[in-house]
């Protein structure tokens, strides 16, 4: 099932939504929707909806609310904060953590990184990942669309990072699961959690220095793992702790 997102205002009298832009393109052009024919949509106020398509005309697709759909979001806001890695392990991040319900993603420039962006690239490269994103939350059927927000210095993104209500950092050097297990305890419905991920030469000595007295760190294991396996596992652990402290809540 297809799935799209819309503005609140689109919703008109007889419970009809009009699609129109690259969305009604695509499903009437591309994926060639016919009448009848059923896709699940939300909108930037967070209903969701099962409509079937009523008719297309050039760019403009008619659609018609046939039911209220289930909301698909995890109950709290969480925000990856993720060093910029090199090539195209950046895409592969956004798409597994949009997946995973990140609610944001803030790049964060770090003393190790390897790739160092100018102010023309960073705008280039948010927007495309942007698109990623989007991209993602239709497959993964979200109910809202994540955000890439601009590139972060590292202390913006502490400064940020620690006024969030748990605040995770994955540490190479870190030791005891049974703390990693704890702080994940905490993940309880309603609050904001942030994720700093390192880059591929790991974290410079005073920047995990700046996150200790304020920041959960934690380990993953005993193995070191890339940039974008720690951000993945890191929001796995945190999407199955917000699953889980939801239900026995």
């Amino acid at each position: 099932m297809q799935q799209i997102f819309v503005q609140e205002a689109d919703i008109l009298e007889d419970n009809r939504i009009l699609v129109t832009g690259e969305d009604a393109n695509h499903l009437g052009r591309a994926i060639r929707m016919k009448a009848g024919e059923r896709l699940r949509v939300s909108t930037d106020q967070g209903r969701n909806f099962i409509c079937e398509a009523v008719s297309f005309d050039k760019n403009t697709m008619e659609l018609q609310i046939v039911e209220e759909s289930a909301d698909t979001e995890v109950s709290n806001r969480i925000v990856l904060y993720q060093a910029i890695p090199k090539g195209t392990r950046m895409e592969t991040i956004i798409e597994k953590a949009v997946e995973l319900g990140v609610s944001e993603i803030v790049p964060v420039d770090m003393k190790f990184c390897i790739v160092k962006l100018d102010d023309k690239k960073k705008k280039s490269k948010v927007e495309r990942w942007q698109k990623i994103a989007d991209s993602a939350a239709k497959q993964s059927k979200r109910s809202k669309l994540p955000i890439v927000r601009p590139v972060m210095s590292y202390k913006e993104a502490v400064y940020e990072l620690i006024s969030l209500d748990i605040s995770l950092v994955p540490y190479e050097n870190a030791q005891g699961v049974s703390h990693t297990k704890d702080a994940l305890s905490q993940v309880t419905p309603g609050k904001s959690v942030g994720v700093l991920i390192g880059p591929e030469g790991g974290f410079a000595p005073e920047e995990i220095d700046m996150v200790r007295e304020d920041c959960e760190i934690i380990t993953l294991g005993k193995r070191i793992l890339r940039t974008d396996t720690a951000a993945i596992t890191s929001l796995s652990l945190v999407m199955m702790a917000s699953e889980w402290n939801e239900i026995i809540q």
